[in-house]
């Protein structure tokens, strides 16, 4: 297939993805607004749909459009691309608030050039990915962020005892020194062409330092800018991780690990990347609870949205509460943001132990949690009566998570916080003139909520089962041990916010 012909069709196909996922969009917005009609009635905001702000920069950046004239937008890139005068266009920069604060500054390509850089990223990675560290991670078709999980927490389980080296870089993307890029294209035996040359100096020709983040051929960029690094830590015999500029190194030898951190320190003076010292821990000791340490000791560390110890793999705490707050926010939104209204007219009030609106959010956090499983679904499949499940919940995202103790927190949490959220309702609706203390499910305690809900069938379906972090996760390790991770990963990992 000639560049023309394989421009075009990943032209199209990337046009194909957007139009799709603004389709997405459309529908869930519309089904949100259906929500809130009947949650909220009159008061319901209106339906709003709004496209992406770029959109009216350039009508590259429309996908509708794009998909239109993709033939002719492939025929004269390729000829672009053959006489070498090819030169993406302007990338609209979009800023995007960071947890520390701070801001990052996305590169959001026209469509066309987003493309383009794909198709080369795909063409550089496949015949160079044997090339990179085993230990490297990100942006790869044979690695994700769960084997890296793994891969730590077997290796940590190994030794009661494990100091570590965890730091950061500030702004890694942004501030890669192109000399020392441009250096690895020949020095460490990568397979680049002259074409590819050319599409990558394309890209970086308007920066003088730094690599557009938000772009794919920045990808394979960011390995590239680590292989010398990657390569010096595994002569030094130590372990570690790096999953784009998230790394940790490990061992239990202690000068080793004071070596590595040396080499850290010679990497970020030679590829121009600074070491942020605020989010950056040093040296410390990973040990058990309890145990003495002569060295600043800590029982866990963080990564990639897990938090790792010598016997357990957890969610971090950041995680959980970013969970906690959704669950949250579903149980706000349908208990007690509809009677925060003057009036409810037009709202179905709970009647003969039946409330739609806890219905409702009981289906919602479910969904949520089990990714539309059914508790049922995830007995039968733990029995051996149904062969497969397809796990989509957020608990899909963390599936090596074995802290027994944190999941029995969390269903703990969640019951109590929907007994809570149930006393305000009830209290909410006495204030408008409607009692409902005497009638389900306002007149159980927090142990009998549970029960009743388990055993209370609407439609022929217990849908008021209160789903259980525990029991997804056993259904998950069930699935690990049987299929492996990436069967059982949810499959937007790649996209998830881990950070």
């Amino acid at each position: 297939m000639d560049l023309e012909a394989r421009l075009a069709r990943i032209i199209r196909e990337e046009a194909e993805k957007l139009i799709a996922r603004f389709h997405e969009y459309h529908n869930r917005v519309h089904n949100e607004t259906e929500r809130n009609v009947r949650r909220l009635g009159d008061s319901a905001p209106k339906k709003q749909i709004h496209t992406p702000d770029y959109w009216s920069h350039d009508k590259k950046f429309n996908p509708f459009y794009v998909k239109k004239k993709y033939k002719s937008i492939a025929r004269s890139i390729a000829r672009r691309i053959e006489n070498r005068t090819y030169s993406p266009n302007d990338p609209y920069i979009k800023s995007v608030p960071k947890s520390d604060g701070g801001i990052r500054k996305v590169s959001i390509y026209q469509i066309p050039d987003a493309a383009i850089s794909k198709l080369f990223f795909n063409r550089l990675l496949e015949k160079n990915k044997h090339r990179f560290s085993s230990f490297s991670y990100a942006y790869r078709n044979d690695r994700n962020v769960h084997f890296a999980i793994q891969d730590v927490s077997v290796d940590l389980l190994r030794n009661e005892r494990t100091f570590i080296a965890e730091f950061d870089f500030s702004d890694f993307f942004g501030s890669i020194s192109h000399d020392f890029l441009r250096a690895q294209f020949s020095e460490n035996g990568f397979f680049i062409s002259p074409e590819e040359k050319f599409i990558i100096n394309s890209f970086l020709k308007k920066r003088k330092v730094g690599i557009p983040q938000g772009t794919s051929i920045s990808l394979f960029l960011a390995n590239l800018t680590c292989w010398k690094f990657d390569q010096d830590l595994e002569r030094e015999g130590v372990k570690f991780s790096r999953y784009a500029d998230d790394t940790i190194v490990w061992s239990p030898d202690y000068p080793k690990i004071c070596n590595s951190f040396g080499l850290i320190n010679d990497f970020s003076k030679s590829a121009g990347v600074k070491i942020n010292p605020t989010k950056s821990d040093g040296i410390s000791l990973l040990t058990k609870d309890g145990l003495p340490s002569e060295i600043v000791s800590k029982t866990s560390m963080d990564f990639l949205g897990y938090s790792l110890s010598v016997d357990r793999v957890s969610i971090k705490d950041k995680s959980v509460k970013r969970i906690q707050k959704q669950i949250s926010y579903i149980l706000y939104r349908n208990l007690i943001q509809p009677l925060k209204q003057k009036s409810l007219a037009g709202q179905e009030i709970p009647a003969n132990d039946r409330d739609t609106n806890f219905l409702s959010a009981m289906m919602e956090i479910r969904r949520y949690m089990y990714g539309g499983l059914s508790k049922k679904q995830m007995k039968d499949y733990l029995a051996g009566r149904t062969r497969r499940i397809y796990f989509k919940g957020v608990m899909s995202f963390y599936p090596l998570v074995d802290d027994v103790a944190q999941l029995t927190m969390l269903d703990g949490w969640l019951l109590s916080v929907i007994h809570r959220a149930l006393g305000l309702r009830v209290s909410l609706l006495s204030g408008h003139g409607y009692s409902r203390w005497h009638s389900f499910p306002f007149n159980v305690s927090r142990e009998e909520l549970l029960k009743r809900c388990a055993k209370e069938v609407i439609r022929g379906k217990t849908l008021l089962e209160i789903p259980s972090f525990l029991l997804i996760q056993k259904a998950l390790k069930k699935g690990l041990v049987e299929e492996g991770i990436e069967r059982v990963m949810n499959p937007d990992s790649l996209n998830y916010d881990y950070s």
